[in-house]
């Protein structure tokens, strides 16, 4: 597993739950790159700074109108497109 730092995870949380919105599916793809813990903590961040909000039970979304999604850095970039 790679060493991702904070913001590298936050960022690739948000990607990923732009590219599949369902929480579960979220975590399935993302669980080979980075630990579970680490993702639902990020999710829980991200949801408790609104940059991310719920729409149901199964699913989330990033919260692009009020905050736009960071820049993604070409290293995180491929890992996003292969996911």
């Amino acid at each position: 597993m790679t060493k991702f730092t904070f913001d590298e995870k936050i960022i690739l949380v948000q990607y990923a739950i732009k590219k599949f919105e369902n929480e579960e599916i979220v975590i399935k793809k993302l669980r080979s790159i980075i630990p579970e813990k680490d993702i639902q903590r990020n999710i829980d961040t991200l949801i408790g700074t609104q940059l991310v909000r719920r729409i149901g039970p199964e699913n989330i979304q990033n919260n692009e109108s009020h905050t736009e999604l960071p820049q993604l850095h070409d290293s995180l970039k491929e890992i996003i497109d292969d996911l």
